[in-house]
């Protein structure tokens, strides 16, 4: 579940924490305290848009911390899979600072990027704002709410269907590029027969532009090579005062008092190693500058067979290896130019293959959602009913035989009736604000029985709503809150007064400046609050009682939950 939120420099915030609870934490305030803020930092940190103009005036950045606590052990799994360093006690801590030109993500002190922020998000949290019911009204999403809800199984369906529909495409694509006239096909297999035997008659060999460009260097700076290696042959073996001169000197002397003390023949040893070695390193030095004579032929051979290697990387690839697989790729293009016939043919035949397969998966897939749309439907219905909606028909079509497509050929649409004798239209026609609400509520209860989400938020999903329905949609939420934790921002007296904990957002100025602010009520305080949202102007005793009552009725119905 959420444990805290902390806000710092955003908007009116200063700075605040809110510690939030188990169960249905309510959020409340007068118009224009700052309810969406609150709503809008937990959204900033999950990655949504940050404008600039977000941070605090005079302040240099904002910044936003959510801490969860997740105990299951699926969703412990699914963020480990997602390289999520779990903090021991199973807290996850996402932090998001946002400068004036730009936004730093942290997951669990790790810096992250927006997309692995929404993947962790996705597994701890569903929010839940006003614009979100409007998505109902486009068919668009009902297939993908409808695949939510059948769950895994239909989600293997179409991890296969995406695969094959892939496949289907690129054999259907290069099947349309053999349907050219022979003119053209004859171009193009002897353009391809001309690049082919241009790489075959280089006989290129790996690593021989490696070879050749060392060789080349060397060749290009022989000149300077001999006069340095000269020099160091007459320092230290071709000359008078060579170094190998006066080392012989000294190992003369050595030896001539080696008989007078052991240490100088020690000495002596020693010295005629390097003797030794010196002339070692002159045989080889005279060798290597007898290697290094200067073959003009050799030099200007050496120099086009670069030219040749370094032109046909140029038109062909950046590495041996690169012209090689080209090349490779050209012998199988020009066999099917060649066999262009027989090659379409066998196209055309596993076209038909994957059509095949790809119908069937269509088909499996369309069995599966026309099975879980029913029983959708179905608890739709009864969620709906508990919301007040007293005589209502919702049903789900699923339109099979559509155009393939890479998550089937279905056309999936949520058709409902809200009163008696009238037919079962789209959702797309349904006008009333407070209705969508409803059916929004009513959904997100049916898909929080499967997704398993700790934490649910819904930022006025009472708007348009009253009287009966309102007590309903507070009964709905209450249900909820028993196996979620459900954070609520409501302006109804009746969904605050089944509240578990409940926040006041309030705005005030301090030294000429306004900032909002958000902290746990008190019983009392719980009381006042609900006495303000029942529309009193002032705060009798009788309004205080009425909010009790309220607050009794509200734990009556709970204590009745399951």
């Amino acid at each position: 579940m959420l444990i805290s939120l902390h806000v710092k420099n955003l908007a009116l915030i200063t700075e605040t924490e809110v510690h939030f609870r188990e169960g249905l934490n309510i959020l409340s305030g007068e118009t224009g305290a700052g309810k969406s803020i609150i709503i809008g930092s937990v959204n900033l940190a999950l990655g949504a848009k940050a404008d600039k103009d977000i941070i605090r005036n005079g302040a240099e950045y904002a910044l936003v911390e959510l801490v969860f606590q997740v105990e299951d052990a699926q969703t412990l799994a699914a963020l480990k899979a997602l390289e999520v360093l779990v903090e021991e006690d199973g807290l996850v801590i996402i932090q998001r600072r946002i400068q004036p030109n730009r936004s730093t993500f942290k997951i669990c002190g790790e810096t992250a990027v927006a997309k692995q922020v929404k993947a962790v998000s996705e597994l701890l949290i569903d929010i839940h704002g006003q614009h979100e019911n409007q998505s109902l009204l486009y068919k668009k999403n009902h297939m993908e709410i409808l695949d939510s809800f059948a769950g895994s199984a239909l989600l293997q369906v179409k991890e296969a269907l995406r695969e094959e529909y892939g496949a289907y495409l690129q054999i259907k694509q290069e099947l349309g590029g053999l349907n050219t006239d022979e003119g053209e096909r004859a171009k193009e297999l002897g353009l391809a027969e001309f690049e082919f035997n241009e790489i075959e008659e280089a006989a290129l060999t790996q690593g021989e532009d490696e070879e050749l460009e060392n060789l080349f260097k060397k060749m290009s700076n022989s000149r300077q090579i001999v006069e340095a290696a000269g020099r160091a042959h007459q320092f230290t073996g071709n000359g008078d005062q060579s170094a190998a001169d006066l080392v012989g000197h000294a190992v003369r002397d050595l030896r001539s008092i080696e008989g007078y003390d052991g240490k100088a023949k020690e000495l002596a040893d020693e010295l005629e190693n390097i003797d030794a070695l010196l002339n070692d390193f002159n045989r080889g030095i005279a060798e290597y500058m007898a290697d290094m004579e200067f073959d003009a032929q050799a030099f200007a051979d050496t120099q086009e067979r670069l030219n040749t290697i370094n032109r046909l990387k140029l038109k062909y690839g950046g590495s041996i290896e690169s012209i090689f697989e080209y090349q490779t790729e050209l012998a199988e293009k020009i066999e099917k130019l060649k066999n262009a016939d027989a090659y379409k043919a066998q196209l055309e035949e596993q076209l038909a293959k994957k059509q095949a397969e790809l119908e069937r998966l269509c088909a499996e897939a369309s069995e599966m959602r026309t099975k879980e749309a029913k029983r959708l439907a179905e608890e739709m219905t009864d969620a709906l009913t508990d919301l007040n909606f007293l005589d209502v028909q919702y049903e789900i079509q699923v339109r099979g035989q559509q155009e393939l497509s890479s998550s089937g050929y279905d056309d999936v649409e949520f058709m409902i009736s809200t009163n008696p004798g009238e037919p079962l239209k789209s959702l797309g026609s349904v006008a009333s604000g407070g209705e969508l609400s409803r059916i929004m509520l009513a959904l997100k209860t049916v898909l929080a029985s499967r997704d398993k989400i700790p934490t649910m938020i819904f930022d006025e999903i009472d708007a348009g709503i009253s009287g009966k329905t309102a007590w309903k949609v507070s009964e709905k939420l209450g249900r909820i809150s028993r196996n979620h934790q459900v954070i609520c921002i409501t302006h109804l007296p009746q969904i605050a007064a089944m509240a578990d904990t409940h926040f006041m957002i309030a705005k005030q100025v301090i030294d000429n400046t306004t900032v909002t602010d958000i902290h746990e009520m008190s019983e009392s305080q719980a009381v006042d609050e609900l006495a303000r949202m029942l529309g009193s102007d002032e705060l009798t005793d009788t309004v205080r009682e009425n909010a009790r009552e309220l607050m009794r009725n509200a734990k009556e119905k709970k204590q009745g939950f399951v």
